[in-house]
Order: structure tokens, then C-alpha cells, then sequence
């Protein structure tokens, strides 16, 4: 009878003994969380990578470019074109959203290497509070992407990206690009039209500046502006006979001309605002479209000479 109380009395102390063990342990099997669970704590996410330890940056901010706010645009949601300081950072495909002149752009990225992007530099990242830092979500498609607000199109915006390889947060540099917005979204006042600039119906002349590309094209300027119950249309020139086709806003225009450089007839929605359009070449191995933008200037319209 003793030797049974004295085994209760010793499985219990071991009971007890285990039992306080275990109130301290890390849990079994899966003791240590992966790195994105943990990434948000401050030893982690306080790395920032130096400048050896990023691939080439770009400076996608162009000479001449003036910041467009969403006080500038119509409410509405757009898809617009994002450049990034860094190819490491792809951007495919953004829907802008404006309500009120508060933009957001949703950013579908080209892979799933980061975990969280912050609105600010690298060093203010490491410095902020995680609940600062947005995390991507992933779309149907096993697609990320990340909601930020925007201040201004066509200005730098300080971006960094937290890397979920590297453990580190990285700089870029991204450009919301307002050519890339379709002709109409921009408010009444935003760029000068027709009425703006007491145009009768007529002929007229005004300096074109194309952009994009690989810069080899070029259109001739002035450009023949024709006006017609208060629409404005420009004949585009081409440098080159190889472009079969044009599209402006969504519409596709086809040469007025069969012989020489390509010729044609395009809408301008507004003067002093730069024109997104796309125009495809046969000049290359298979056909290609390529995107430029189109501004013309205000100040050197003039009638055309009878």
C-alpha cells in the first residue's frame, strides 16, 4: 500500500515537473516563424540596402515635367503608366483612383520578391512603426499588389520596397505618368483648347514636340492645325513612311497619304498638355506599336498664310 502511495506521489511530482517545463518551451516542430511573419520587427526591417547593393537606377524623372494633382483631374478611375527607378521593381499593369483630387494607384507587380512597400526613403522606413509599412496582396491570379496614395502625377515619389529575399528595404523612385491618361480626364482649365485661345474655325500652325521612343522619329514642325466648330485636329507628319497606323484615346486612324512619309489626321484635345498617343511601325522584323506623347504649344499658334 505504501509502495503504490509513494509511485502516485512521484508520477504526480513528475506531472507537475513537465507541466512547468512547458509554460517557458517554444513550441514544437515549428519553433521559429518564416521571414515574412517576423519581417515587421525591428531588427529585421531596420536593414537598409546601400547603393552597392542595388542594381542600376534610373532617373525617371524627365526635364520639363510638371506635377499634375487630383485637384487637376476628373473623379474617376483610370489605368496609367508607372515608371520605376528600378527594373527590379516592375510595375505591369495600375489603376489610379480619384475621388474628390485624393488619388490611390493600385500596383500589379511583375513578381512577388517584396513584402511591404512605405511612402517615404529607405532610412524612414527602418525608423517607422510596422503598422506605417502596406503589404501587398495577392490577386486570383497569384498576383501582388499594393495600394498607395499618390500626391501628384508627373513628380518623383520616394518609394521602399522591403525585399523578402534580401531582408532589406530598398529605394525606388516612381512616376505616375499623366500622358498616359486618356484625353478627356483632365478638368476644364487644365490645358488650353480652342475657345480658350479664341480660335475661329480655320487653318492654323503649331509646334509639335514628340516624345518617346527610341528618339530616332520625329514629326514636322509646326504642324498643320486645322479648327473646325470649336475641335481641333493636327496633321501628323512622320519622319518615316513605315507607320500604318495611329491611335489616339482608343481610336485608330489610318493614313491620309499613300506616298512619302506617313501622314495623318489626329484629334488634339488641348493645347500645352502632352498628348498620349501610339503609332505602329512595320519598320521593324514584325509590326510594333510604339508610345509617345504629343504636345502642342499655345503660344506659337498662328493662321496659316493664304
Amino acid at each position: 500500500m505504501r509502495q503504490k502511495k509513494w509511485l502516485a506521489a512521484l508520477i504526480a511530482a513528475v506531472l507537475a515537473l513537465v507541466s512547468l517545463a512547458g509554460c517557458g518551451a517554444e513550441p514544437a516542430g515549428n519553433g521559429s516563424a518564416a521571414p515574412e511573419q517576423t519581417a515587421s520587427s525591428a531588427e529585421q526591417t531596420g536593414k537598409v540596402a546601400k547603393s552597392s547593393d542595388m542594381a542600376e537606377v534610373t532617373d525617371v524623372v524627365e526635364e520639363g515635367m510638371v506635377p499634375v494633382p487630383g485637384s487637376r483631374i476628373k473623379d474617376g478611375v483610370y489605368d496609367v503608366k508607372v515608371d520605376s527607378s528600378s527594373s527590379m521593381f516592375s510595375v505591369e499593369s495600375c489603376s489610379l483612383t480619384v475621388d474628390q483630387g485624393v488619388m490611390n494607384a493600385v500596383m500589379t507587380m511583375g513578381g512577388t520578391g517584396y513584402l511591404y512597400i512605405f511612402p517615404g526613403t529607405g532610412e524612414e522606413a527602418a525608423k517607422a512603426d510596422s503598422a506605417d509599412y502596406i503589404p501587398f496582396e495577392e490577386t486570383e491570379s497569384g498576383a501582388h499588389t499594393f495600394t498607395i496614395p499618390v500626391k501628384a502625377l508627373d513628380e518623383g515619389i520616394a518609394c521602399a520596397a522591403f525585399s523578402k529575399k534580401k531582408q532589406m528595404w530598398y529605394d525606388r523612385t516612381l512616376v505616375f505618368r499623366a500622358d498616359s491618361l486618356p484625353g478627356d480626364a483632365l478638368k476644364e482649365g487644365a490645358y488650353k483648347t480652342a475657345a480658350d485661345l479664341q480660335l475661329a474655325d480655320g487653318v492654323y500652325s503649331a509646334n509639335a514636340e514628340l516624345k518617346g521612343g527610341s528618339g530616332k522619329a520625329s514629326v514636322t514642325s509646326p504642324a498643320e492645325i486645322r479648327v473646325k466648330d470649336g475641335a481641333v485636329t493636327a496633321v501628323i507628319e512622320w519622319s518615316s513612311p513605315n507607320y500604318d497606323y495611329m491611335v489616339v484615346d482608343g481610336q485608330r486612324y489610318e493614313p491620309v497619304n499613300t506616298e512619302g512619309n506617313s501622314v495623318f489626321e489626329i484629334p488634339v484635345p488641348g493645347f500645352d498638355y502632352p498628348v498620349s498617343v501610339s503609332a505602329d511601325t512595320t519598320a521593324m522584323s514584325t509590326p510594333h506599336e510604339i508610345a509617345y506623347t504629343l504636345t502642342f504649344d499655345s503660344a506659337s499658334v498662328k493662321a496659316a498664310q493664304e
